[in-house]
């Protein structure tokens, strides 16, 4: 069985992870094993900890999403990304790949989610209606590869399935998102929206910290490697200003 994540940083404050699509990051009704619980795993073999350990979870992605997920290892830790998230200081970038071109190259979305909790389906709209959350997010076009198309998008709110539902509603599904749209799934029941990169400044040290999640371990996935080197620029500098 793969392991479900991959550690890209960790001290004593926090550890943030590499998810891989498929696994929860809390547990539902499948009762399946979750994110959570494997990451407390590593915590207390690797650092030897007696008892229960504790772990905060910061953010989620939705189980066929991958990338990066934010743990805060104490509870001053996670009062603070909590913080962090709340101002809006805390900048993530995704990497979306669909089948259709977005019809303007850069721009901003704006739409009022209200999400139906039975269906666990978000419906978008262009205005604010009852029981509505303002979603906004940026994109941008990278390029095509193979007749799919790279969109860097970074989410100024967190609404869930809030890239899923806006990039759908400007004609844009995600690659195997059935749920919004795309007509077929991926053959591991994944979705092509990954976590790629978070910048923040520490909430304890006070340092920036800057982290980027590989990609899948997939071919397809890996073919659009190239289109980021020469079109994007330095994440340290895209970051700090």
């Amino acid at each position: 069985m793969k392991k479900p994540f991959r550690v890209i940083y960790e001290d004593n404050h926090l550890v943030i992870v590499n998810k891989r699509a498929g696994v929860l990051v809390h547990g539902d009704k499948t009762g399946d094993k979750t994110l959570e619980e494997a990451v407390k795993e590593y915590i207390k073999e690797t650092y030897n900890k007696p008892g229960a350990v504790y772990l905060g979870t910061v953010h989620r992605l939705d189980r066929p999403v991958s990338g990066l997920i934010i743990f805060a290892r104490t509870s001053k830790a996670l009062e603070r990304m909590n913080e962090l998230f709340r101002k809006r200081h805390i900048q993530k970038t995704y990497w979306a790949i669909t089948r259709n071109k977005p019809r303007i190259k850069k721009g901003r979305l704006t739409h009022w989610l209200v999400k139906d909790q039975d269906r666990n389906v978000v419906t978008a709209h262009d205005e604010e209606v009852p029981n509505s959350k303002k979603a906004e997010l940026d994109y941008r076009y990278v390029g095509t590869i193979n007749k799919h198309h790279l969109i860097e998008v970074e989410p100024i709110t967190g609404r869930s399935h809030q890239i899923r539902v806006q990039l759908a509603s400007m004609g844009c599904p995600i690659r195997g998102d059935l749920k919004y749209g795309y007509p077929r799934p991926n053959p591991d029941a994944s979705i092509n929206l990954h976590s790629r990169r978070a910048y923040f400044i520490h909430p304890v040290k006070k340092e920036p910290v800057l982290c980027k999640a590989p990609l899948p371990e997939n071919a397809f996935w890996e073919e659009f490697l190239q289109l980021e080197t020469e079109d994007i620029k330095d994440d340290t500098m895209k970051f700090l200003h």
